[in-house]
Parts: structure tokens; C-alpha cells; sequence
């Protein structure tokens, strides 16, 4: 029997509780509920390779023990096609991200080497219609507000839902 190779990694910032809660509850009103089996997320990379546990965990540690939480502008919202995402903004999170770049060069899709546009979706996969109409609906509405990044989630994926790897807190 051959041995498994391990599940690769999705990097994601933690956001506070109130932020999460609000995208999460729009996540399941408008995402398909057959394909909705994640919460809400503000995806940071999409593939770390699993085999690199140990350095990658030893990494992001060190680097959220001297961040500070991150105050993070919401600004609007984006069409992505067949759903709808938040904009968020904030130049440390994009520093921090680019000081992970670095870090992980070797290591990186090419999706992954991309400049870092933080958004939260809450719709996807969606007939293009029924997204531009939520797009108008919200955009109608929207104000900018505020959430905060707290820290960073490493998850394994396994082609469904996430499974938790570590949690790691700002500190800084």
C-alpha cells in the first residue's frame, strides 16, 4: 500500500467574532446550500503543500507572535461573475502577506504568487443574473465598516469542508 500524501494547506485570516458572524449568516442566505460547507473566510493562500507541516506552522507563528491585530476597512463590495464578495482593505495585511510570499517562495502556486485582493465571498456559483442582482440590492445599501484580523487558520483540505490544522493569535 502506498502511503498517503498529505492534504495541501489553505492559509486564512482569522477575523473577530462580529465580523464573522455578519459574513457568515450573508454566506447562508445567498451561497447555494448543496455547496455550502464552509464559513465565511478571507482566504491568504490556497495551496501549501501538506509535507511542509512542521516549517510552514514554525513560520507563521513567529510571525503572528509579533503582529498586531489588523484593523481592516471594508469598502465594498465586487461582482465575481457568478457571485458576490466584500472588499477589504488594509496595507499591513498586503505586508504581511508579501513577507509570507517571501517566505514560502519555493513553495507557492502560481495563484498563490499573485498579489494578495482580500475579499470575503458570500455568494458563488450562482446564475450570473441572480448575482448582479444581489450585487445591486447590497451595493444600494452598503456603508463601510470596520472588522478586525486576529490572527491566522491554517486548514487542510481534503476536497470538501476544511479540517482546523492551528490557530495562530496576533500577539504583537
Amino acid at each position: 500500500m502506498l502511503p498517503t500524501e498529505p492534504a495541501p494547506l489553505i492559509l486564512t485570516l482569522t477575523l473577530d467574532a462580529a465580523s464573522q458572524t455578519y459574513f457568515n449568516r450573508l454566506r447562508e442566505q445567498h451561497f447555494p446550500p448543496k455547496i455550502n460547507y464552509l464559513a465565511a473566510h478571507l482566504t491568504l493562500f490556497h495551496h501549501l503543500p501538506g509535507h511542509e507541516l512542521a516549517d510552514i506552522s514554525t513560520t507563521l507563528r513567529q510571525l503572528s507572535n509579533a503582529q498586531r491585530p489588523l484593523p481592516l476597512q471594508v469598502t465594498g463590495l465586487r461582482s465575481l461573475g457568478r457571485g458576490v464578495a466584500f472588499l477589504l482593505e488594509n496595507e499591513e495585511l498586503r505586508a504581511l502577506h508579501r513577507q509570507l510570499q517571501a517566505a514560502f517562495a519555493p513553495r507557492l502556486t502560481p495563484q498563490d504568487q499573485q498579489k494578495l485582493q482580500p475579499h470575503v465571498t458570500i455568494q458563488n456559483k450562482v446564475d450570473p443574473a441572480v448575482a448582479r442582482q444581489l450585487l445591486a440590492e447590497m451595493q444600494a445599501d452598503f456603508t463601510p465598516f470596520e472588522a478586525l484580523g486576529t490572527g491566522l487558520h491554517l486548514w487542510e483540505y481534503r476536497g470538501g469542508p476544511w479540517a482546523s490544522v492551528a490557530e495562530f493569535g496576533f500577539r504583537g
